[in-house]
C-alpha cells in the first residue's frame, strides 16, 4: 500500500496492518509520524491533559541468576556486593515516599535463588499494611517464583493478589521474540511464557502496563513481533493501562559497544508504537532515558502520559543514564509543552 493510502487510513481510524507497520517503519516521514500519532492521541484525550504518577522503583535485590546481557545492574549469588532489603529498609521507602504525595511502590527485583515463594507473599502483605499501591513482580519474577515452588502461573498470581498485590508492570519484556530473548537473556522466561503471565494476570483482575526495550539487537520484524503480540492479547483481554517504549542504554552492559537510539530514532518508535497499538489509550514518554527535553518532544509524538516522578531508580542508572525530575519540574515542563498536568494513580484515575 501506497503511504498516502495509509496516511488516509490512520486519518479515518482504521487500524494498519503489518505490511502497513513495515512500510511506514521503512518510508514514513519523521515529522509524517510525529502528526499522525499525535492525531491518535488527541482522538483518544482531547481534553489535552497529560497524566504522571509519584512513584517509586524499589530493587529489592540486585542478586539475579539471569545474566542478561543488557543488564548492568545485577550481581550473580557468588559475586561480593549484592543486597537484599529488609522489611525496614522497604518501610523507611515506602514512608518517604508517602510524605511525598506517593501513591504506588514499583517493585521488581533480580531473580534471586535464595528465598521461598512465601518471602514474597510476606513481603507483599507487609507493603500493603502501609497503604501503598503496590505495583509489583514482572512476569520474568512470576515464572521465577513458579519454578522455584512447583506451583503454577495461576497459583502463584492467585496468591500474591490474596496477599495484597494490586497491578503487575510490564518489566521483562525486552522483545518478544525468541531468538532475541534467547541471544541477550536465555535464562529468563520466554514470549510465550511473558505472555501467559500477562494473560493470566488480566484473567484473574488484574491490570498491568507493557514495556519494549529495544535498539539492541532485534530486527525491524521482530519489533513488529513484539507489538503484534501486544496489540493481540490487549484485543483478548483489555488488560493493559499502557505501553512504555524505551532505548536500551549500553553503558556498563555486556552490550556496552552497541550504539545508542538517537532521539530521532526514539521519538519515531514511540509514533509508530502509537499508531500500531490502536487498543492502547496510554503510551509512556521515557523522561529517565531520554531526559526531560525529548520526554517533552514526546507529547507531539504520540505519548500522552509522563511516567513517574521516580523518586528513586536504579536499573538505568546503573547503566550510566541518570536524569531526575521533581514532580515541579514535571508539571512545568507538561504546562510548556502546551498540556495541562495531571497526577493519575496505576489505572489512571486522577489523584484529587
Amino acid at each position: 500500500m501506497e503511504l498516502d493510502d495509509i496516511n488516509d487510513k490512520i486519518i479515518a481510524g482504521q487500524r494498519i496492518s503489518d505490511l502497513d507497520y513495515l512500510e511506514l517503519e521503512k518510508n514514513g516521514d519523521f515529522f509524517q509520524l510525529g502528526f499522525l500519532a499525535d492525531t491518535i492521541r488527541l482522538r483518544k484525550h482531547p481534553e489535552k491533559l497529560v497524566t504522571y504518577i509519584i512513584d517509586r522503583n524499589i530493587n529489592y535485590t540486585d542478586i539475579c541468576i539471569s545474566a542478561c546481557k543488557f543488564c548492568a545492574f545485577f550481581k550473580t549469588p557468588e559475586e561480593k556486593g549484592g543486597y537484599l532489603l529488609s522489611f525496614a529498609e522497604l518501610a523507611e521507602k515506602i514512608r518517604e515516599t508517602q510524605d511525598l504525595g506517593g501513591t504506588q511502590i514499583l517493585l521488581q527485583g533480580g531473580l534471586h535463588p535464595g528465598q521461598p515463594f512465601e518471602y514474597y507473599e510476606e513481603m507483599v502483605r507487609f507493603m500493603k499494611n502501609t497503604g501503598i499501591h503496590v505495583h509489583g513482580f514482572s512476569p520474568p519474577e512470576i515464572c521465577h517464583f513458579a519454578n522455584l515452588s512447583g506451583k503454577s502461573i495461576q497459583e502463584i498470581l492467585r496468591r500474591l493478589i490474596a496477599a495484597g498485590l494490586d497491578s503487575l508492570p510490564g518489566g521483562g519484556a525486552e522483545i518478544l521474540s525468541d531468538r532475541v530473548r534467547n541471544a541477550v537473556a536465555p535464562q529468563k522466561c520466554t514470549a510465550d511464557e511473558w505472555i501467559g503471565v500477562m494473560e493470566e494476570a488480566h484473567g484473574q483482575g488484574l491490570r498491568t502496563t507493557a514495556t519494549m526495550m529495544f535498539g539492541h539487537i532485534e530486527t525491524r520484524e521482530e519489533r513488529l513481533e513484539h507489538l503484534r503480540r501486544l496489540r493481540q492479547l490487549q484485543d483478548r483481554t483489555g488488560g493493559f493501562t499502557a505501553f512504555i517504549p524505551w532505548p536500551f542504554q549500553p553503558g556498563n552492559s555486556a552490550l556496552i559497544d552497541m550504539d545508542k537510539t538517537t532521539a530521532v530514532g526514539y521519538l519515531r518508535t514511540l509514533a509508530l508504537s502509537r499508531i500500531y497499538l490502536d487498543n492502547f489509550d496510554n503510551i509512556q514518554a521515557s523522561w529517565v532515558t531520554q531526559g526531560p527535553k525529548v520526554a517533552q518532544l514526546s507529547l507531539s509524538f504520540g505519548a500522552n502520559d509522563f511516567g513517574s516522578t521516580m523518586i528513586e531508580e536504579n536499573v538505568v542508572a546503573a547503566a550510566g543514564v541518570s536524569f531526575r525530575l521533581s514532580e515541579q519540574e514535571i508539571r512545568k515542563l507538561v504546562a510548556d509543552a502546551g498540556f495541562q498536568p495531571a497526577q493519575r494513580r496505576m489505572d489512571y484515575s486522577l489523584v484529587g
